[in-house]
């Protein structure tokens, strides 16, 4: 097993080290050949739009390798995706931090999501607000206005009545 180069890191392609059968030697013609096969196949894939489902499947392929901890549930490559992310675990793992390791989540390269921290940080989460609260939003989000928002039924008829004249 060789240790990740940083060229095949920065690709999402690290994993592909981690499973090479080469000496680990950096800088070795081998790796250079690799690091250079992978950013060419990389780009041709990457570059334009996908116009075949073959171009399809090795678009999703190359975005599951880069990420293999976010793919574990995949139904089709998911077991080769837990696979990955153990070895890059393994590969990152820190013997001084044993304990602290098993605390952290699973997903090492979990992104973060501004959507979720804002609607975790909703006060209504727990409780949600009451008539007058609700009252007051729906208000506020009328412009002052206390007239209800048009049903379905009632725009349906509003737009036959535009239609027959």
């Amino acid at each position: 097993m060789s240790l990740p180069r940083r060229a095949m890191e920065q690709m999402g392609f690290s994993v592909c080290c981690l499973m090479c059968d080469a000496p680990d030697v950096a800088g070795s013609i081998r790796c250079k050949e690799c690091i250079k096969g992978h950013t060419r196949a990389r780009d041709r894939l990457t570059s334009g739009k996908a116009r075949t489902k073959a171009q399809r499947l090795a678009r999703e392929l190359v975005t599951m390798l880069a990420d293999p901890f976010s793919h574990t549930d995949d139904d089709s490559h998911g077991k080769w995706m837990q696979t990955y992310s153990e070895m890059i675990r393994e590969h990152q793992h820190d013997p001084k931090k044993v304990g602290e390791s098993r605390l952290r989540s699973q997903r090492l390269s979990r992104k973060t999501s501004l959507i979720r921290e804002v609607g975790n940080k909703n006060k209504w989460v727990e409780n949600p607000p009451d008539d007058s609260q609700m009252e007051e939003m729906r208000e506020i989000l009328r412009d002052g206005d206390s007239k209800p928002p048009m049903t379905w039924d009632d725009l349906i008829s509003e737009i036959e009545e535009i239609l027959d004249d």
